[in-house]
């Protein structure tokens, strides 16, 4: 894969990087979102394609992009697919910080070192080139004010920036609703950009740890049969909300960022 694209994971991470502070907007769930964001580039690569709610590797090719090719060669040793719930929250947390290394090595921010309080020392990152953000930002802006259907690409980072809460961060405020509302539309676009968004969502909303219920037994009176008061049906789930990661003990394996 040459450098001449930047990458859905590059974008996602330079959409959520502050121009001001340096920071990046929702720093817990954008790991989650850069892992998601992988599996992306990766379909869109044509080495991996979805099979129901799991990720199936049809092509072990590496990319030639490094961070790409860790996570399909993962991917390939897991030798069957894998639920993209599972995949995204699984222990590969702290995509935010080797992206942020990754974009500094290629000369898209440089690095700022701080304090925090006088002692707590701080790293920032700053756009060395802050035509490239206006260009994303564009894309995104541009889809949402025609209505014409993105490309794959546009369609996968809208529907990511969606899981992960940006949304908030690019369209602030009551005049940014309706905006926000369309970015959210924008996931239905793209196939594999809204299974990957979904499984962030759920992934943030513990979706992924609870434990499948057995199937009522089908009868009259039984609750899973007709005359059941589920009538066979499961208990629709609401939509999750993007941008919130719940405290969960079992999850240990989320890596503390460096930047604040």
């Amino acid at each position: 894969m040459g450098k001449s694209r930047r990458t859905i994971p590059e974008e996602l991470l330079l959409l959520a990087l502050d121009p001001t502070t340096g920071t990046t907007a929702q720093p817990q769930s954008l790991d989650l979102g850069l892992a998601g964001a992988q599996l992306v580039e990766l379909a869109l690569a044509g080495r991996i394609a979805p099979d129901g709610d799991r990720i199936a590797v049809v092509m072990p090719r590496p990319t030639g992009d490094p961070t790409l090719d860790s996570a399909l060669e993962l991917l390939r040793r897991r030798g069957s697919p894998v639920r993209a719930v599972h995949w995204i929250g699984g222990p590969r947390l702290g995509l935010r910080q080797i992206y942020l290394a990754h974009l500094e090595r290629c000369g898209m921010v440089h690095a700022v070192s701080g304090q925090m309080c006088g002692v707590l020392p701080t790293t920032r990152y700053q756009a060395t080139d802050t035509a490239i953000s206006r260009d994303i930002r564009s894309r995104l802006d541009s889809a949402i004010r025609t209505g014409v259907p993105p490309d794959p690409r546009t369609a996968a980072l809208a529907a990511l920036a969606h899981a992960v809460g940006l949304g908030k961060h690019l369209y602030p405020g009551n005049e940014g609703r309706s905006s926000r509302s369309r970015l959210r539309d924008l996931i239905r676009h793209d196939p594999m950009g809204g299974l990957v968004a979904h499984a962030v969502m759920d992934v943030q909303n513990g979706v992924a740890a609870q434990p499948r219920r057995s199937p009522a037994p089908a009868g009259p009176g039984g609750p899973g049969g007709p005359g059941g008061p589920s009538g066979g049906r499961q208990p629709a789930r609401t939509a999750p909300e993007p941008g919130r990661v719940p405290m969960q003990p079992h999850r240990g394996s989320m890596a503390r960022a460096v930047a604040h």
